[in-house]
């Protein structure tokens, strides 16, 4: 098994995560996503992900795109332990916590729709950073308010163990701690992303720790 990734890339770091709650080990192949490298755009990256997008995942001949449908994957493929709760209810709340972040927060601060304010609406800097930050603002507050409700013991987002939530709000919350945004108004999301980055699968995906980092 492989997994294609970038050392910063969220969507990567999700699917590290997985692979280490699950006891699963992935040859890690970085791709460079940094300019002048822009490894993403290479033909032979290209061959197994034509968005050029990260990470890939390839388990024998079987090439996966997408980290929720990947994660899905090795949930289904190695069910223990279990991310998403046996409920039908409580599954797609957990589905529904995971989704804010990948669908709602992440696509608008991805590196390609910063590159594209930069390139084409020659925004600078503090502009790009004012655009990241709003958004984060905006997603991270709902999900303050619905960990609330959902959260079972205060370490964890929904429950009181390690779920699919989980496994999407901790790279959030390093990219939004990445370009400075102000966290204080989400004490319970803080408190859940410390209790989390401390456990071993966590600290283990982090981006500092990987091969490629730097």
């Amino acid at each position: 098994m492989q997994l294609h990734g970038y050392f910063r890339s969220s969507a990567s770091y999700r699917v590290r995560i997985a692979l280490n709650l699950k006891g699963i080990t992935a040859e890690a192949v970085p791709v460079d996503l940094r300019a002048p490298a822009s490894g993403q755009h290479s033909e032979s990256f290209r061959g197994l992900n034509p968005q050029g997008l990260v990470p890939v995942l390839v388990d024998g001949t079987a090439v996966l795109t997408q980290s929720l449908a990947i994660i899905e994957y090795l949930e289904e493929t190695h069910p223990q332990p279990a991310l998403l709760p046996a409920d039908a209810v409580q599954r797609a709340q957990v589905r529904a916590l995971a989704l804010a972040v990948a669908c709602d927060i992440h696509p608008l601060n991805n590196l390609r729709v910063l590159e594209y304010l930069r390139g084409h609406f020659a925004a600078d800097e503090a502009a790009v950073t004012a655009w990241y930050q709003h958004w984060i603002a905006l997603g991270f507050a709902a999900l303050e308010s619905q960990a609330q409700h959902t959260s079972g013991d205060r370490r964890h987002l929904y429950g009181s163990t390690v779920t699919l939530a989980d496994v999407l709000l901790v790279p959030q919350m390093y990219n939004a701690r990445r370009f400075n945004c102000d966290l204080t108004p989400y004490p319970l999301l803080c408190g859940i992303c410390a209790h989390l980055e401390a456990l071993p699968p966590f600290a283990r995906a982090a981006p500092q720790a990987q091969p490629d980092a730097g």
